[in-house]
């Protein structure tokens, strides 16, 4: 399977929208933009998305909105937690939508113990 490169759109919108909160760790993985929160992935851009990590009843949630679906950076390969926020949530007029699930993430992440290092 060949993976598209997200747009420059994309990259910017996701520079946008990655809160400017003390905790929050910008990094690359794979060579795309991702933030953690004490070690633990947070949000980051897939090709041409936007993902989000959240709890299992905000992902019951997250998936009753138009355009949002499972994670799934591989057919049939799910990445439980995660989720893919829907395009038209990156409007201006849908920022107050798009801030509320960034939060519910965070504090979802923020609760998790810290990821350990690996040994090498």
């Amino acid at each position: 399977m060949k993976w598209e490169k997200p747009t420059t759109q994309i990259l910017n919108t996701f520079e946008k929208i990655v809160p400017q909160i003390t905790g929050i760790e910008r990094r690359k993985m794979f060579g795309l933009p991702v933030a953690f929160v004490n070690s633990n992935m947070y949000m980051g851009v897939h090709q041409s998305d936007i993902i989000l990590r959240l709890s299992e009843k905000d992902r019951q949630d997250f998936s009753s909105i138009e355009g949002a679906h499972q994670f799934e950076p591989t057919p049939g390969r799910p990445m439980r937690e995660y989720v893919v926020f829907p395009h038209w949530m990156f409007e201006e007029k849908n920022k107050s939508i798009l801030d509320e699930w960034i939060y519910k993430s965070f504090e979802y992440v923020s609760a998790l113990p810290p990821k350990e290092k690996k040994k090498p």
